[in-house]
């Protein structure tokens, strides 16, 4: 199992919204998660900061995040919650959410 963990900006002027959207989220976009082998995906909120954390119980991710992101209803789902988002500048070329080092984990 990878443990992965990311963050993001909120526009505050978006917080309703995003906070609306993930309190429905489609049943087609968690299907395309557990279909990708992804576990325990939690989104939190502090200080205009998202913060997400998942568990990939897969074998190859960069295939299960490239299916992710070519599915229909990922892409529909990503056009509502992208323009709440903004991404911080130190973000990999490649990211929208920007990744996160590791410093702790106890067992």
């Amino acid at each position: 199992m990878q443990r992965f963990a990311t963050v993001i900006r909120l526009k505050p002027e978006m917080q309703a919204e995003y906070r609306a959207l993930h309190e429905a989220v489609w049943p087609a976009v968690l299907e395309r998660i557990r279909a990708c082998h992804i576990s325990n995906y939690s989104i939190f909120l502090k200080d205009g900061l998202l913060f997400g954390y998942f568990e990939y119980l897969g074998i190859d991710w960069a295939a299960d995040s490239a299916r992710m992101a070519a599915d229909d209803a990922t892409q529909r789902w990503w056009a509502l919650t992208r323009p709440c988002q903004e991404p911080l500048d130190t973000r990999e070329p490649d990211e929208w959410w920007a990744s996160m080092v590791e410093v702790f984990h106890a067992h």
